[in-house]
């Protein structure tokens, strides 16, 4: 009889759970979707950063973290001013795990 694979039906989240980097790695790609967004929003509308900065009333380099998808430190007063800079709006929602 074969030896059963106790690692076969377990999931990629598991395995970063078990490694306690799940909350890290999920953190990470929320901030990677949110900075393509503000990516796409502002090459839609054709606004360059410095316009964006303007528009948000803060530095390039506050922008500049807004848009690195690796810092995970966003604000929800950063987030909500980025959006209102492209007249868009925010919106979050908890989901049950």
């Amino acid at each position: 009889m074969a030896k059963k694979n106790i690692h076969v039906g377990s999931g990629f989240d598991d395995f970063l759970a078990e490694d306690g980097q799940l909350e890290n790695a999920t953190a990470v790609a929320i901030k990677r979707v949110i900075t393509w967004q503000f990516e796409q929003a502002m090459k839609l509308s054709g606004i360059s950063k410095t316009t964006m900065a303007e528009r948000m009333h803060t530095s390039r380099a506050a922008l500049g973290r807004l848009l690195d998808e690796n810092d995970t430190g966003l604000t929800l007063d950063t987030l909500s001013r980025g959006a209102q800079a492209l007249g868009y709006r925010v919106k979050v929602e908890l989901v049950a795990a």
